[in-house]
């Protein structure tokens, strides 16, 4: 049924470690944080400041992508995957679950000054925008609020299960519905692929590939602005195109992190000490890396830590 799953895997384990660091933005407490820490990865205590769930489990961005792969195990028939994974959103992200139980706290909080995370996963504005558009059975059910990393994750285990293009774009569009969030979902596929597929470097590929395609034209002037800075320092580079959730700054992070890195744990690792969002960044990071160099790249200590991991390597 799927092709290389363990790319999957590779997002789920880098999301997983870096979880308990996600939305760190302040540097001092961040140093704080992991000083003298052996292992900064899978931290057993959770340090973000906005959300608190227990070290293992993946963020709201991975567990798209967790829908996305059980709606593929569920479904018989191609052609019912995107209407069954829309119904899988709202029963999994929807009222009754974990993540809704926590929105009124929030809004709660939004009156106050923050003091303390929230207890229970945090779901995300294209989620909420998606499951009131899949609700109203409009015809594409994206949120277009926020340019964020939900398509990608959404769309990662389906690629790897149908490479369709135009489906992709349906499933991307189905949580993310803006030309930014396809086209930098997209590159990171078309990178993932060409990793996996034994180029020796993808990014500089992609980028000859496609630089005269208007479609990508603005995700390759960002990746060569990347490829320059390629030689200097992680954490400046990421506070400078930007911590936050966003394309083009969370990608243009990831590319970094790929280009300066020589394996999955260091490139991981790097991705936490950069702060911020660094789960959206791990998911792209992660894929990436076992694409690249393959599974044995994960410390296999670290997929075992990951609660989800048996599920998905029991369909290799």
């Amino acid at each position: 049924m799927f092709k290389n799953l363990e790319i999957f895997l590779g997002a789920t384990v880098a999301d997983a470690a870096t979880r308990p660091l996600h939305w760190v933005y302040d540097p001092k407490k961040l140093k704080k944080y992991i000083k003298n820490k052996k292992e900064i990865a899978f931290l057993k205590k959770n340090r973000s400041p906005f959300y608190s769930i227990k070290t293992g489990n993946v963020s709201g961005y991975n567990d798209v992508g967790q829908v996305m792969f059980r709606t593929i195990l569920s479904t018989k028939k191609k052609s019912d995957i995107l209407k069954n994974f829309k119904a899988n959103i709202i029963k999994n992200f929807g009222p009754g679950s974990a993540y809704w139980k926590n929105l009124k706290l929030r809004k709660k909080y939004k009156k106050v000054k923050w003091r303390k995370p929230m207890n229970g996963p945090w779901i995300h504005q294209n989620i909420l925008e998606s499951i009131k558009n899949i609700k109203a059975k409009k015809n594409i059910t994206g949120g277009t609020k926020v340019n964020e990393s939900d398509g990608y994750c959404a769309a990662l285990p389906y690629f790897l299960y149908n490479k369709s293009e135009k489906d992709i774009k349906k499933v991307i569009g189905s949580v993310a519905n803006s030309k930014i969030n396809e086209t930098h979902a997209l590159a990171k596929l078309k990178i993932i692929d060409l990793a996996n597929n034994g180029d020796k470097n993808p990014v500089k590929t992609f980028v000859k590939r496609y630089r005269k395609n208007k479609y990508f034209k603005e995700v390759i002037i960002n990746t060569k602005k990347v490829i320059k800075l390629r030689k200097q320092n992680h954490v400046k580079v990421v506070r400078k195109f930007g911590k936050a959730c966003s394309y083009p700054g969370t990608y243009m992070g990831s590319i970094h992190a790929i280009l300066s890195s020589k394996s999955y744990k260091s490139a991981i690792i790097k991705t936490i000490k950069a702060g911020g969002c660094n789960c959206s960044r791990a998911n792209f990071v992660g894929a990436y890396f076992v694409a690249f160099k393959g599974l044995k790249n994960i410390p296999n200590h670290w997929i075992k830590k990951t609660k989800v991991a048996k599920e998905i390597s029991c369909n290799f």
